[in-house]
């Protein structure tokens, strides 16, 4: 399989999942960039997979559907009528054309509808978990968020993380003022920085490398609590209360 970010909107990454000529979409936010690479690569498209409700992840899909007409898979949601396969937790989704299937995972948080799609060890989730970072509460609540984000980082150490925004330099700033010690965020923030001066995308991420930089993930460590009930001005007791506290810090950074 081969997988190829289309570059959408203002920071968007759409990705394309290619097996020969046939191809999968996730979250289209908007069309013209994917019928460009269908039309350029001579490629078939089999499937569109949503992840959640808003615009720039869903808001191509009804051109793409005009040229080609091929199954919807997302959340089952009023606000997103164009779902023609409602899925949800422990779903699976077999493509014809496609050698594996996907896997749903239910990551509410971000919105109280979102999903993420597994497929081997590629994770493509949408706006829960970012690159150093992760979303912004937009209708889920941050205890939902929290239990989320703590079953992604159960996933093995290997996982790819196919976010859909390159939101990464931004969150490893945040990060550094969590965590202003941690080598190996000092390390990440130079890597991605000669990535983008290059023109390059900084995604996919490394689960193994978000457990070791990513402070969302990292609530439990005496470092990221210590700076969280810093920011709060009192004492945080457990991991949900210092990822709000972190997501409240990150909101106003």
């Amino acid at each position: 399989m081969e997988i190829v970010a289309v570059s959408a909107l203002r920071d968007n990454y759409i990705w394309v999942l290619c097996e020969g000529r046939h191809c999968v979409v996730v979250d289209p936010g908007e069309a013209a960039p994917v019928l460009g690479l269908l039309r350029t690569r001579d490629l078939e498209l089999r499937a569109i997979l949503l992840t959640h409700r808003h615009a720039d992840h869903q808001g191509g899909t009804t051109e793409l559907l005009a040229h080609t007409p091929v199954p919807v898979y997302g959340p089952v949601s009023p606000a997103m009528p164009g779902v023609t396969q409602g899925v949800g937790e422990g779903s699976e989704i077999v493509v014809p054309g496609l050698t594996m299937p996907f896997q749903v995972l239910a990551v509410p948080g971000h919105t109280e509808e979102h999903i993420a799609y597994l497929r081997g060890d590629a994770l493509f989730c949408g706006d829960t978990l970012f690159a150093a970072g992760c979303g912004r509460l937009l209708g889920g609540t941050a205890a939902q968020l929290s239990a989320s984000l703590q079953r992604l980082a159960a996933l093995p150490a290997r996982t790819r993380i196919y976010c859909a925004h390159e939101y990464t330099l931004a969150n490893l700033a945040f990060a550094a003022a969590v965590e202003p010690a941690n080598s190996q965020l000092q390390a990440r923030r130079q890597h991605c920085e000669a990535l983008r001066a290059a023109g390059q995308a900084t995604i996919p991420s490394l689960l193994a490398e978000e457990l070791a930089t990513n402070p969302f993930l990292r609530c439990t460590d005496k470092r990221v609590v210590a700076a969280a009930e810093k920011q709060a001005g009192h004492a945080l007791h457990g991991p949900v209360e210092v990822f709000t506290a972190l997501r409240k810090w990150k909101d106003q950074f």
